[in-house]
């Protein structure tokens, strides 16, 4: 799959459990890919440096000035 593919994906099942299971909270996600070319052979992904990545954390979406000032 594409990553616009699995992009759509989550968004719908995303939506299903808001819709369908009435779930509004959690305290976090896990998400496993398995990188891929296009012919599906699979790839190491590496950083600008050439130092593999294994894990990427995040701390939720970006804040904008306007959300922290009420904008």
């Amino acid at each position: 799959m594409t990553l616009a593919e699995i992009r759509q994906a989550l968004f719908e099942k995303l939506h299903e459990l808001e819709e369908g299971y009435a779930l509004r909270f959690s305290r976090g996600a896990t998400l496993y890919l398995n990188p891929t070319d296009e012919f599906g052979e699979d790839v190491v992904v590496r950083k600008h440096t050439g130092e593999q990545v294994t894990k990427i954390f995040t701390n939720g979406p970006y804040r904008s000035a306007a959300d922290d000032y009420k904008l």
